[in-house]
């Protein structure tokens, strides 16, 4: 679970990985949708933003997850230019996706 960075991290009784994101880039890619049957919002990231994401953290969730990810997005009719523009603006993760891209290209 995303989280900007300097917020309270939430007490829960279940497994839940927090992580905190820069204040400037937590909203890139992140839309609020209405949860069904109530009236609270969650927050959802893109598919672009969380393959980003999923190789920003390989260090925890594993590389072979974030090219399994961009291979299965890119079957679906993902757009290499979408990803990378998400890329440019968490630089962490710019190479590693373009190599990626350029592999499984």
């Amino acid at each position: 679970m995303a989280i900007p960075r300097g917020a309270r991290t939430p007490q829960t009784e279940r497994a839940i990985s927090w992580h905190q994101f820069d204040k400037s880039t937590f909203d890139l890619g992140r839309e609020e949708i209405m949860i069904y049957g109530s009236s609270q919002l969650i927050g959802i990231y893109c598919p672009e933003r969380t393959i980003v994401d999923c190789f920003r953290l390989r260090s925890s969730v594993g590389y072979e997850i974030a090219r399994d990810a961009t291979k299965v997005w890119l079957h679906r009719g993902g757009k290499p230019a979408d990803l990378i523009q998400i890329a440019m603006r968490l630089p962490r993760a710019k190479s590693l996706v373009l190599n990626t891209l350029e592999l499984l290209s």
